[in-house]
């Protein structure tokens, strides 16, 4: 379980990296973006991602 919660996390950072790695130009646009929104819009954005992945974590079991 461990295991596979390790790979999971990395598959998760390899896909995290690869956004800034290949469009640079892109992901400081959507940065620069993001921090003009205000704060309610980023945690219902946050808790929308966690309750999506839960649902997927759940639906895997």
């Amino acid at each position: 379980m461990l295991s596979t919660l390790l790979m999971a996390i990395a598959i998760a950072f390899i896909i995290e990296g690869l956004i800034p790695a290949l469009f640079p130009n892109k992901w400081r646009a959507y940065v620069l973006k993001l921090a003009n929104e205000s704060i309610g819009a980023i945690r219902q954005v946050g808790i929308f991602l966690v309750i999506i992945g839960l649902l997927i974590f759940w639906a895997a079991n």
